[in-house]
């Protein structure tokens, strides 16, 4: 047994430097390990958070280099410090993701516009947009070229669906060095109190300095947050506040932060006014007022943009144009996927063109005549209540019969005495895909991916009555499914998520409600993705069509764009397409849009060209194709991201080169439009 005397040297030794009383330390000394002594003020020249001389500092501010004599005038306690991000998250940033992160930091600082603390975030989808953003939050909460943090508190305003992910990312970049507060649920008192404890915190270090809120929480609790000051308001999915006279919008504006970002993949949507509100929510004035936005820009640019337009309105538009890109230029940042491709597998993307069955054509030609939609458009093309209702009856018969059958019964306008035209016995409890064109593709697609690949498929619609069709589809094959749609708690949703991009999943197929659940979601378990229907925004589809072809992505992917020919559905990509080109050149500077459509065409949506391959094709007045044959490739440069009239157009098959399309072409396709992102490159990581 070990016994201890009390009256060993060295426990007399021990014992007397436990003993001593405390001294306080030399005054400025650091020691070792730089630790700071409590309660003493470092004097001295003041030293960057981190080193800016190591490899690979993201260095965001270099102080004026000073000469030996200006150093000893100079006021230590005023000479400013490198920034430097965190080499934590310095070494994971990729080359586009620091220049983004630097574009931040000297935007909200008023670097880049002085006077102007604001920027819009505007790179595509997969970019790394949240991880450029969490880097700029935590420099700012740490550092600042006066050696103390430039903010205390953060505001991060996200859809519902995303606090949660949000507050992961944090976790996941910065561990355990900051825990924010994320508020997706509870009862009204315990917000309030939870946002009161965050806003009333001040100091050089808050205990909790990131709140995490979704818009609606924001909206309702506002009159608390309003009371205290942050230092910076970040708004994922930023284009929600494209219309500056909702609720959102005014509670936001109304906050007092200096420092705004917003984030958004998509920041033109529909129209410019819509683009004004953006950009005059980060930097109020830059353009103006609403008013003289729109006389000065809006106006002459989308004259200009008209296909009808004479030379000198198209002359007047393009330096209108210009003058506003320059301006929105200074405190907008806009990348595109292109850069994806030296880190993302190729990806192969398909608009598909499916013929109408005939009970399809006879329903739809039958409405036409009986509903006289035309009829019910009122002066100037505006859409009224009648109008919308047509458009949905026929985007759902583009869909599936089965959609629009309880109308039949009913005998509902356009659809009286249709129930004749329905097969003997008809009933709606089995799916019969043969009775719609793109469900009959559909219903090849995935069974030949089923049986000759092990890719997973994610099913995306905007209704959830096609997302039934779909599980009756699925139920009816045997295929393993899960299914994401509104009246899905966020915190379930993340738990399939996680689930299904498990390689030992079982599960081959993800429904998506467009509408539900479009934005942010990583589904990279899946490769291949079909967009049902479309949608009247393109962003919307683009959100949606971006689940799979993101990082962490290993396959090739495929996305199937399902179209009805000669429907509605072409005249609604024609319609996206239209609003594309107004974005690609507000957003994207691309001065050579082609201007296939002119307002006034848009006013086809009520007709059904039965003597097509493809509407869409027919209105380009393609000079790339003869006699129903592609004569001459699209140029070199033509990508994912262009203009349907500079993509591969097949007229059958022997065109394509995914094999799973190629074996559904017989069931019902009419044609393709086809492209892919870039050409792979061995042996790029």
């Amino acid at each position: 047994m070990f016994v201890t005397h009390s009256s060993s040297p060295q426990e007399a030794f021990i014992r007397s430097i436990l003993s001593k009383p405390f001294k306080v330390p030399i005054p400025n000394y650091t020691g070792a390990l730089g630790v700071r002594a409590l309660g003493l003020k470092r004097a001295g020249v003041r030293k960057a958070l981190h080193d800016p001389f190591a490899d690979d500092a993201l260095v965001l501010y270099e102080p004026p280099t000073l000469s030996a004599h200006e150093l000893i005038k100079a006021d230590k306690e005023k000479v400013p410090v490198h920034v430097v991000v965190d080499p934590v998250l310095g070494k994971v940033l990729r080359p586009h993701q620091r220049e983004g992160v630097k574009f931040l930091w000297e935007c909200v600082t008023g670097r880049r516009i002085p006077g102007s603390y604001g920027c819009i975030m505007a790179d595509e989808m997969g970019l790394g947009k949240t991880l450029q953003c969490i880097t700029l939050i935590w420099t700012l909460l740490r550092q600042s070229p006066d050696f103390k943090p430039e903010i205390d508190k953060v505001i991060v305003v996200s859809p519902s669906s995303l606090v949660r992910n949000w507050s992961n990312e944090v976790q996941k970049w910065l561990g355990g060095r900051v825990t924010p507060l994320a508020i997706d649920g509870g009862s009204k008192d315990d917000i309030d109190r939870q946002l009161v404890n965050f806003i009333s915190q001040y100091g050089l270090r808050v205990p909790s300095p990131i709140l995490i809120i979704s818009y609606e929480t924001f909206r309702l609790h506002a009159a608390v947050l309003h009371k205290g000051k942050v230092g910076l308001v970040i708004c994922d999915e930023g284009h929600r506040l494209k219309n500056s006279d909702n609720q959102t919008y005014q509670a936001l504006n109304a906050m007092a932060a200096q420092r705004r970002v917003l984030i958004s993949g998509t920041p033109i949507q529909n129209d410019l006014l819509e683009y004004f509100s953006l950009v005059h929510f980060v930097n109020a004035g830059i353009l103006g007022t609403a008013q003289e936005f729109k006389k000065r820009f809006e106006l002459p640019i989308l004259k200009g943009r008209d296909a009808d337009a004479n030379e000198k309105d198209r002359q007047a538009g393009e330096e209108k144009l210009t003058e506003l890109i320059s301006v929105v230029n200074r405190c907008l940042i806009r990348r595109t996927s292109d850069i994806l491709s030296k880190y993302l597998p190729v990806k192969i993307e398909q608009v598909v063109c499916c013929r109408l069955t005939p009970l399809q054509k006879e329903l739809y030609q039958r409405f036409l005549r009986q509903a006289e939609p035309l009829d019910s458009l009122e002066e100037g093309g505006k859409m009224n209540v009648s109008t919308l209702s047509s458009i949905t009856s026929l985007k759902k018969l583009c869909n599936h019969p089965a959609l629009i059958y309880d109308k039949c019964v009913e005998g509902a306008e356009g659809f009286q005495g249709a129930l004749d035209l329905f097969p003997p016995g008809y009933c709606t409890k089995a799916v019969e895909p043969h009775l719609s064109g793109k469900m009959l593709v559909l219903d090849y697609i995935l069974a030949i991916t089923k049986t000759t690949t092990d890719d997973k498929v994610v099913l995306v619609s905007n209704y959830t009555q096609t997302l039934d069709l779909f599980e009756k589809l699925c139920r009816s094959r045997r295929y393993q499914y899960v299914r994401l749609d509104g009246t899905m708690s966020i915190k379930k949703r993340a738990k399939i998520v996680e689930r299904f991009n498990s390689p030992s999943n079982p599960e081959f197929i993800f429904m998506l409600s467009s509408k539900a659940g479009g934005c942010g979601l990583n589904l990279i378990g899946a490769n291949r993705l079909v967009m049902f229907d479309p949608d009247w925004n393109p962003a919307n589809d683009e959100q949606a069509m971006a689940r799979v072809w993101r990082d962490g992505q290993r396959k090739t992917c495929y996305i199937y764009r399902l179209l009805a020919t000669g429907t509605i559905e072409e005249k609604i990509l024609q319609r996206q397409a239209h609003k594309k080109a107004l974005s690609s050149c507000v957003v994207d500077e691309e001065q050579n849009v082609e201007r296939h459509f002119s307002l006034g065409e848009l006013r086809e949506l009520f007709s059904l060209n039965e003597d097509t391959v493809s509407d869409t094709h027919d209105k380009f007045r393609c000079r790339r194709c003869v006699n129903g044959r592609e004569a001459r490739p699209p140029a070199e440069d033509a990508d994912c991201t262009s203009d349907l009239s500079q993509w591969n157009h097949c007229f059958d098959k022997k065109g394509l080169r995914d094999q799973v399309l190629k074996s559904c072409w017989d069931a019902a396709v009419s044609f393709v439009f086809h492209q892919r992102s870039h050409e792979e490159q061995k042996g790029v990581v």
